[in-house]
Parts: C-alpha cells; sequence; structure tokens
C-alpha cells in the first residue's frame, strides 16, 4: 500500500507505464489515457473518503466467450478469453464493518453492513447483493472479511457479454482477498466465489465460465465436469500473429426482462439430464441420448432436445478447438467459431427474444458479419445471447470496412476491437 497523493504523482509521472503496457497494450495512446484513468479513480476516491490514505489498487479484466455457448452451467467445457477492457478499484481498509464502494456513472454509494450476510430477495440485480454475496463466501470458506472504502471505474461494456458483473465480483473479491487475506485465495476459488454471490445473492442463474476467466486472465478452456475443481488449460491464442483481430459489437439490445430466457435454457438441458436421472447433461451419454431421443421429447417437448443436442456438441467443439489451436491451425479454428456460431442459432436458439421477434440486432449483427467475412474470418453471438453483442475475428485487411458497417448499423460507439490480456485479476505493485 501506498498514500494516495504518492501514488497518483508516480502514475502521472510515468512510472506505472509498464504495468500500463502489459495489461492494456504498448502505444502511447493507449498508455496516458490509463495514466489519466486511475489519477481520476485516486482522485475521486480520496474526494469521497478522504486525503491521505493509504491505497491499493486493483485490475479485473472482462471477458469474451470464444467457444462454448450456455454449457457451464450444465458442468461442459468452454473457451474463453480476458480483454484489455477491465475494472480498476482504489480501495483502503476502513474501521467498523461496513463496505462503502462508489463506481463512476453512478450516484449513489453502496453501503454493505458485515453484521448481515443472508441473502435478501429485495437486493436481487443489486451492486450491494454481489459486494455483500463475496463477502459472505469468503467467511465460509474460512476467510476474512472486513470493512474497506473503495472507489472503481470500468471501461467494460456492460450488457455487452464482456461479463462486467463477473469482472465486479472479482474485484470485489479480489479486494478482501488482498485487503484480509494475504492473497491465499487462487483465482480458480475467487471464480467460485463469484458465481456463489451471483446465484445466491445477486439472483441470477449464471455458470462459472466467466467469473474463472476474469480472474484467471489469458485463453483457456475450462472442463467443469467436477464443478467443485474445474480443470483450466491454457491456450497458447495469438490472434495478432496471423493478422487477426477480435472484434465486439454491441448491438444495442435490450437485456432488461430476459433472466427468464437464459434460465430456460439452463432448465431445459437440466430437464433432459433428470430424464437419465443425473443433474446435469455432461453426466449423460451422447450415445444414449441419441439412442432415447424419441422417448426424452415425449418427456421435455422438442426445444429441450435441440438445446441438449446444441451442448453435446458444443463440448466437442471446445475439445477440437483447443487441440487446433495448440497446432497453430487458425483457418480450421475459424471454421470452428462459425459452426459455435450457427449452433447457438439454430439449436440454442438464444440470437433473439421470442418475447419482441421484431427486434433482432444480433441476427442482424451476423448477417452482415457474414456477408462480409465469409471465406475469410468469422462471426458469432457473444455471451448469453437474446440481444447485445456479436463477436467476429477480422483479418486486418477487412478490418476498417467491418468496422464501418457495424458502427453504421448500431451507432459511433458501437464496434469495440480488443487484445486477449494475459494477466487476469492483479493488485498493482506501488512501492
Amino acid at each position: 500500500m501506498t498514500n494516495a497523493a504518492c501514488a497518483a504523482e508516480k502514475i502521472r509521472q510515468g512510472e506505472y507505464d509498464k504495468i500500463f503496457s502489459t495489461l492494456y497494450q504498448p502505444d502511447r495512446g493507449t498508455i496516458l489515457k490509463q495514466r489519466e484513468r486511475y489519477a481520476e479513480a485516486i482522485e475521486n476516491f480520496e474526494r469521497h473518503y478522504g486525503t491521505g490514505r493509504d491505497i491499493s489498487i486493483y485490475s479485473v479484466p472482462g471477458r469474451v466467450e470464444l467457444c462454448g455457448n450456455h454449457t457451464d452451467h450444465n458442468n461442459g467445457v468452454v473457451m474463453a478469453a480476458a480483454v484489455n477492457l477491465d475494472i480498476i478499484a482504489v480501495a483502503s481498509k476502513s474501521p467498523g464493518r461496513v463496505i462503502r464502494l462508489r463506481s463512476r456513472g453512478f450516484q449513489y454509494e453502496d453501503a454493505v453492513d458485515l453484521s448481515c450476510l443472508e441473502p435478501d430477495s429485495r437486493e436481487f440485480g443489486k451492486s450491494s447483493a454481489i459486494i455483500r454475496g463475496m463477502s459472505s463466501a469468503f467467511r465460509e470458506r474460512g476467510g476474512q472479511c472486513g470493512a474497506f472504502d473503495a472507489y472503481t471505474i470500468s471501461d467494460i461494456l456492460k450488457g455487452s457479454g464482456l461479463s462486467s458483473s463477473a469482472a465486479f465480483e472479482v474485484c470485489v473479491g479480489s479486494i478482501l482477498n488482498g485487503e484480509y487475506n494475504g492473497g491465499r485465495f487462487d483465482a480458480v476459488t475467487l471464480g467460485m466465489m463469484g458465481q456463489y454471490s451471483e446465484n445466491k445473492f445477486f439472483g441470477k442463474p449464471s455458470g462459472l465460465m466467466d467469473q474463472i476467466t476474469c480472474a484467471i486472465g489469458g485463453a483457456i478452456s475450462i472442463d467443469f465436469g467436477d464443478p467443485s475443481a474445474p480443470v483450466v488449460r491454457k491456450i497458447p491464442l495469438d490472434l495478432p500473429r496471423h493478422g487477426i483481430r477480435l472484434v465486439v459489437s454491441d448491438t444495442k439490445g435490450d437485456h432488461s426482462d430476459l433472466t427468464d430466457e437464459y434460465s430456460a435454457i439452463r432448465s431445459e438441458m437440466e430437464s433432459v439430464a433428470d430424464f437419465f436421472g443425473k443433474r446435469c447433461l455432461s453426466e449423460v451419454d451422447y450415445g444414449d441420448f441419441k439412442a432415447r431421443a424419441a422417448d426424452v421429447r415425449r418427456k421435455t417437448g422438442d426445444r429441450a432436445i435441440v438445446r441438449a443436442i446444441h451442448f453435446f456438441e458444443e463440448c466437442e467443439r471446445v475439445r477440437r478447438a483447443a487441440d487446433i489451436v495448440e497446432r497453430d491451425d487458425i483457418a480450421r479454428f475459424l471454421d470452428l467459431i462459425i459452426e459455435c456460431g450457427h449452433s447457438s442459432f439454430e439449436f440454442n436458439q438464444n440470437a433473439y427474444s421470442i418475447k419482441t421477434p421484431d427486434i433482432q440486432g444480433v441476427p442482424l449483427g451476423l448477417a452482415v458479419s457474414q456477408g462480409i467475412l465469409k471465406g475469410h474470418g468469422a462471426w458469432r453471438l457473444q455471451g448469453g445471447g437474446f440481444a447485445g453483442a456479436i463477436q467476429a475475428f477480422v483479418p486486418d485487411s477487412l478490418l476498417d470496412e467491418y468496422c464501418r458497417a457495424m458502427r453504421g448499423l448500431f451507432g459511433g460507439d458501437a464496434c469495440h476491437v480488443l487484445n486477449i490480456r494475459r494477466e487476469g485479476c492483479v493488485k498493482l505493485r506501488l512501492d
């Protein structure tokens, strides 16, 4: 920890440029932007919580799902990557039993009393629920939780499938881990705490991919066959070396009132598993499923069966994709990404909401992407689906054309060219 004013001065003088180069990208414009961003976070922390305090600074990236759409919640296999958009937090331990946290862009302060660490349905969907849930998770695992003040700034696009909520969960967990637990909880455990917080306290039935990817960083595959001990494999995906850029475009769809549609995917997959006396689809043999498909159909209905087919085939795609990246076969990797996108659209059926069939920003973005990139790149929906963002792998030669098309459709701020960030959640060294 170091004094807030001293840290801000060092940042402005360029003493942390090497860190910024590693976390973001090594160009002058980006580094200068991060200097101002971090200094602003410190200044706002002091404005709200007092000057002269010793502080720590944390950074947690957002993530993109590369392959494995809606497989994590049924203990399947996924491939994902951290990206160079993140949430940063300036934090300082405080006396008492209340965590206080403010975020840029929000008028209110979250104030969570640590004497009450039980879920409350009235708090569902609120950031205070995440803070309470993460604190409860530390206590459940025998860790320490204590009061702190924090100010956060995030450039992770909310509602774009880049996991702003998971990054916030891991950020709160990183602060508790760093300030009160000496960093003893590893990245996978922080991710599991985040899922616990989101499921039990925030009221959203998420899987575990988002939190683990934000916590670990880099490109990874995760096998959730044993959800208490996920198997993480680092994937050496280097898109720029192949002249490919990762682009996420926000189609500006409304994510409100979609929780039931996300939940339906999970519950329908689990209804198929229940037919076989299993808890989730990863425990069901695909051969047995195919042999008894007619019987399953009568019990669960057609959509559940189609979504189950997506699950089984998608998990196999992830395994193949990980091996293909290891062999550095970028062309075949892109083919699998396209297959993944079509399966999500056609079988998992999460490209648009059946509540508002006239609003189809995601299918529109995918159609235009296919027209530009067919035979040259790849495209798929991003994240939970139904609304929000799409993802594309764009050759350098088509990048300008592609971004113009997305911005023309969805607005000048819709298109974001991203890098894979190798680092997950980090506490910056300020000494």
